[in-house]
């Protein structure tokens, strides 16, 4: 018998505490379901690059969140164009009928709100 102190349970709750983290993991979520719909020609190229994107922001939220406070300006920062660029990068998926309009607005709003979560959060540092 293995004796092994390694745990298969879900992480700590309060890893999701923080909106802009839980914000994040519905939009990957959607996008996942989304993901299945697109057409073979761009399942390994746009469809990749805008989930790698995602799971990069979703990375840099938790630095964000439990990193050092020097490093979280410069964070919140790179993040903000990451959200920009995947506005970007799904206007292009929908330019080329990857996903339909219902889709394309359901994406572009969750992104709105997680630019503004983040925009706050970096407005509330440069204020302390």
């Amino acid at each position: 018998m293995l004796n092994n102190s390694f745990s298969f349970n879900a992480p700590p709750h309060e890893f999701f505490d923080v909106p802009l983290v839980h914000k994040l993991s519905e939009f990957y979520l959607l996008f996942h379901q989304y993901l299945k719909l697109f057409p073979k020609a761009e399942k390994y190229t746009l469809d990749q690059k805008i989930e790698s994107l995602i799971l990069e922001v979703l990375e840099s939220s938790f630095s964000v969140a439990y990193g050092a406070r020097a490093d979280k300006a410069l964070l919140l920062q790179a993040m903000s164009i990451k959200i920009n660029l995947l506005k970007t990068l799904i206007r292009l998926a929908f330019q080329i009928k990857a996903i339909d309009n219902k889709k394309y607005i359901q994406l572009q709003e969750q992104l709105q709100e997680i630019g503004k979560m983040i925009g706050g959060w970096l407005r509330y540092l440069q204020k302390q």
